[in-house]
């Protein structure tokens, strides 16, 4: 209640008064209450989903509406992997503002895929192919995912010759990079390589991965569109280059149950080029 009354700009009585209202007039109760909780009926949840298109549809109306008239408007809830958004897509969002400053967007970053007809999202930019939800995907590319090491790191204890030597090597991972938690997969031209490893960190954090690889604390796995200016600058270097880790796929999802708002087709229209051009999306 309290954070409806903060979204809507209303006091929390006001938000009590109409939900008791809106009660009144469909002749259930739709909130049930008590001194340490607040949930939905069951008849609360279903007008819930049911209503959802239909503003849905109001919101497009309203949104075609103006996009007639020349401005494009309305607020854009859009979803996006941690690394990628504090790296790249923030920058994005704010050339995509330029062109349509009527367009407020709400940027949520984290990388848990959560359900967004659940968070009330309109776009996700998802590593990976979306599953488990009705969604219209956009497969925007392939992130490239590299082996580096610092220059430091390297002088101390030499660079690996073969996949075979990164077992003597102090090896800094993410959780997806490893098979079983147990193997790291390999790929070149000819055909995958798969090695036993022993990492000596693993976090599913991109900043604290090329923090440790940056400060010379072993051998790493990471997307290349988080460390291309590391690799320009020489700050890291790559290592290994005739190999890969497995290249992860780039998209974009919507709930294939919302009218696809003005807003949102032309930030999709602006993103996936704009996506593209990131240095380790091909």
């Amino acid at each position: 209640m309290t954070r409806a009354a903060r979204d809507l700009g209303i006091s929390q009585p006001a938000v009590s008064k109409l939900v008791r209202k809106l009660e009144a007039h469909v002749g259930v109760k739709l909130l049930e209450r008590n001194s340490r909780a607040l949930r939905t009926t069951a008849e609360g949840l279903r007008l819930y989903e049911s209503s959802q298109q239909a503003l849905s549809a109001l919101d497009s109306a309203l949104e075609q509406i103006q996009g007639a008239a020349g401005a494009i408007g309305g607020v854009l809830r859009l979803h996006a992997p941690a690394c990628l958004g504090e790296r790249h897509l923030h920058r994005i969002v704010m050339a995509f503002q330029d062109l349509h400053p009527e367009v407020a967007v709400s940027l949520i970053l984290d990388n848990q895929g959560g359900n967004l007809v659940d968070e009330n999202v309109d776009l996700a930019v998802r590593m990976g192919r979306p599953a488990g939800q009705d969604l219209v995907t956009r497969k925007v590319g392939l992130v490239e995912r590299i082996l580096v090491a610092s220059p430091d790191y390297l002088r101390r204890h030499g660079a690996p010759r073969s996949p075979a030597d990164l077992g003597d090597h102090r090896l800094i991972v993410t959780d997806a990079a490893l098979s079983d938690r147990k193997t790291l997969r390999l790929c070149t031209a000819e055909a995958p390589v798969e090695i036993p490893v022993r990492p000596s960190l693993t976090t599913n954090n991109a900043r604290v991965l090329v923090d440790a690889l940056r400060a010379g604390r072993g051998v790493g796995t990471t997307q290349v569109l988080l460390v291309a200016d590391d690799l320009a600058a020489g700050r890291l270097t790559r290592v290994l280059p005739r190999y890969e880790i497995e290249a992860t796929e780039l998209y974009l999802a919507y709930p294939s149950s919302r009218f696809l708002r003005p807003a949102v087709r032309a930030f999709i229209d602006f993103a996936v080029p704009a996506l593209r051009r990131i240095e380790g999306v091909t």
